[in-house]
């Protein structure tokens, strides 16, 4: 449940921003595309990041 939450949220704020930007400044569409694919974007890097598949970068550690 959590991941397809991450997802759908990245996509919503991408949209609704997008939505936001071209109203006010009246770019239609461009600003809607734009934060669209960004959200999609942010979306599934925000599932991988909560399911664990993208690893933390390996630290050396200082011998003593």
């Amino acid at each position: 449940m959590r991941l397809s939450t991450e997802f759908i949220a990245g996509v919503l704020a991408g949209g609704i921003l997008g939505w936001m930007f071209d109203h006010y400044l009246g770019t239609k569409p461009w600003g809607l595309i734009f934060l669209l694919m960004l959200g999609f974007a942010t979306g599934i890097y925000n599932v991988m990041r909560v399911s664990g598949s993208l690893s933390k970068p390996q630290t050396k550690k200082r011998d003593p």
